[in-house]
Parts: structure tokens; C-alpha cells; sequence
């Protein structure tokens, strides 16, 4: 009995941390708190040495019920906008995209991070997909989390401030919405909804690629929603729990020394953010004066990161609502495919560099 007691200590202390974290951040309306809090008590447990684990299995599947939710947020009239208006999204998706990889390959070159970890944690996707896929290719997954959600927090709070000062402090503050854990479920589709994240499990084990779970639940998930086979239900409780896990098994592999350096890149770190944020303002403005775009809606659509902040602030403001979502699905679906190839480069040329 012994044996097990500091075990069950470290576990209760972790969801007891992880709960407070989360409520304070829920009262501030802070962004991604199911994932951050969690993530931070974590960090606290590891630099504390509390072991706990967070077993590869919870892990994977956490995974796969952040691909259904992502799966479940992309609307199929997405796909039909982007057509419709495909050379300025294309324009517009790939401006933000350089502008991103400049700015990590700059980190990278001013070794704030190494090469892979700079550019996952520079790349305008959605962040726990970005964090998820970073740790496939090679990255500080740790580091990646850190610079993602420094960026997530401060885009959602300059989004809170655009609109605030442009539609007044009501449509402001009903961008935030109210969070319900346990909300009435819809069985039936609940059902299928485990089905789809069950297979989309199964068949990553057995195809083993790199964020594998995540990406073959969102392929997935996206063919049953656009075929009207099924409307994928996920519960708030089960996107708490994934969440608390994907945070957990985050936070619980830093330590002191990645803490402290962190915490050393931190001024780098945040200007590399504020910049993307004002080279985003700025393809807004292009967007406002060439594509006739209104400004609100422009800033929202060019916001590097946090698409679910977004899509929050945008269904409670004056905006065109299917520009912004898909100018923000269209750039994370191309960040998913190029993310890759682009780390792979910026890593094999800051190589090749340092050896010769």
C-alpha cells in the first residue's frame, strides 16, 4: 500500500492543480485553458520531481478526439469559399505562411530554438494540432507548446481589443463564451462520433505516420461530416479530458533547465509573435484596400493562430463569418501539409551551415 500511496499523492495532486488552473483561467477568460491549465501542473509536478505518467495510449487517443473536434469545426461550405475566391486565399494562406517560416528560421539562425523547434512553434496552425504534430518531426515539443501558446494568448487578446474598439465593448464581451462541461449529449451521434476516433486509433497504429491518430480522425471525421453520414457529437467533458491529457503529457516532460530557458527566450520570443501579429495586420490592410474586405473581418481571417478564439469572437461580431473560416481552415490545412518539408529544410540548411 505504501508503495502506491506518492503514485496516488502525484495523480491527486495533479488533477486538484489542474482544476484550479483551469477554473482561475476560465474566470480571466483566458484562451485554451482545458489545455494550459492542465500543461502548467504539469510543469509545476516536473520541476517539483513528482513523477507521474501519462501512458503513449491515453496520449494517441487524446489525439484522435482533437482530430474529430477539428474535423467537426471545419464547415463544408469552407471548401466551396475557397474555390469560389481561390487566388486571394491562396495569396493571402501563403503570405502568412512565409512570413511565419522567415521569422522561425530567424529564431533558429539566432539559435533563440533549434532549427524544427523554431519553426513548429512559429507555424500559424491551430496550436495543439501544431504541438502535436511538432513532436513527430523531431521538435522540443515542450518548447513548441511554449511559443504556440504565448502566441494564442496574445492573438486572442488583440482580437478582443480589435473588436472591442470596433463593434463596442458588447459585441467584445459576448466573444466570450460560456463554458458548460456537461451539457445535454445526443447518443446516437455520440456513438458514431467514438466509432470514427476508434478507427481513426486503430488504423494509426497500424499505418504509424507521424501524428497519425490526430490526422486520420480529422480525414476521417471530415468524410462522414461533408457525406452527411454523420454529425460528429463530442461532448465538452471528453474534450476537457483530452485536452488534460495532451496538457499533462506536455507539461510533465519539462524540467528546471527548459523552464529557465524558456523563460531566458522569453523577450525574443514575444517580439517574434508581435511581429507576425503586425505583418498580419498589415496582408489585413492590403485586404481592405485591394479586396475590398471590411477591416474587422480582414483581421480576423489574417489572425496567425488560434482559430477557435477566432471563430468565437467572429460568430459574435459583424463579420463575413465563412471568409474568416476559411481563410483560417485553408491556412491550418496548408500548414499541415507544408509543416513538414518546410521544418526538414530550415533544420538540414542551419545543419549544413553550422558544419561547414
Amino acid at each position: 500500500m505504501a508503495t502506491h500511496a506518492p503514485w496516488f499523492r502525484n495523480w491527486l495532486q495533479l488533477i486538484v492543480l489542474s482544476l484550479l488552473f483551469v477554473t482561475v483561467m476560465e474566470l480571466i477568460h483566458l484562451p485554451a485553458a482545458l489545455l494550459l491549465g492542465p500543461m502548467f501542473s504539469g510543469i509545476l509536478l516536473a520541476i517539483f520531481n513528482r513523477p507521474v505518467t501519462v501512458s503513449k495510449k491515453s496520449f494517441a487517443t487524446a489525439q484522435a478526439v482533437v482530430g474529430a473536434m477539428i474535423a467537426h469545426a471545419i464547415p463544408p461550405s469552407v471548401f466551396g469559399r475557397i474555390a469560389a475566391d481561390w487566388p486571394l486565399f491562396i495569396s493571402c494562406i501563403f503570405s502568412v505562411i512565409f512570413a511565419s517560416a522567415i521569422l522561425g528560421w530567424i529564431m533558429a539562425k539566432l539559435q533563440v530554438f533549434p532549427g524544427s523547434t523554431a519553426i513548429w512553434g512559429s507555424s500559424p496552425g491551430a496550436a495543439a494540432a501544431m504541438t502535436i504534430m511538432a513532436e513527430s518531426f523531431g521538435a522540443d515539443v515542450r518548447l513548441v507548446a511554449f511559443m504556440q501558446y504565448l502566441r494564442v494568448m496574445i492573438v486572442a487578446l488583440v482580437a478582443v481589443l480589435v473588436t472591442r474598439i470596433w463593434m463596442g465593448t458588447e459585441s467584445a464581451d459576448h466573444a466570450v463564451a460560456a463554458f458548460t462541461l456537461f451539457s445535454p449529449v445526443r447518443w446516437l451521434p455520440f456513438a458514431g462520433t467514438l466509432l470514427v476516433i476508434a478507427a481513426g486509433y486503430l488504423i494509426a497504429r497500424c499505418v504509424k505516420i507521424p501524428s497519425g491518430p490526430m490526422l486520420i480522425t480529422l480525414a476521417l471525421g471530415i468524410m462522414v461530416e461533408d457525406t452527411g453520414l454523420l454529425t460528429l457529437e463530442l461532448p465538452p467533458w471528453l474534450l476537457a479530458l483530452s485536452y488534460a491529457m495532451i496538457g499533462w503529457s506536455i507539461g510533465l516532460r519539462f524540467t528546471r533547465e527548459i523552464v529557465c530557458y524558456a523563460a531566458r527566450a522569453l523577450p525574443r520570443v514575444l517580439l517574434s509573435v508581435l511581429t507576425l501579429v503586425a505583418v498580419c495586420c498589415g496582408f489585413a490592410w492590403l485586404l481592405v484596400q485591394f479586396a475590398g474586405i471590411d477591416p474587422l473581418t480582414a483581421y480576423l481571417a489574417t489572425s496567425p493562430g488560434g482559430a477557435d478564439t477566432v471563430a468565437i469572437i467572429a460568430s459574435s461580431s459583424h463579420v463575413d463569418i465563412s471568409f474568416v473560416m476559411a481563410m483560417q481552415t485553408g491556412r491550418f490545412i496548408l500548414v499541415l501539409i507544408t509543416g513538414p518539408a518546410i521544418s526538414r529544410f530550415v533544420a538540414k540548411r542551419l545543419g549544413a551551415q553550422s558544419s561547414g
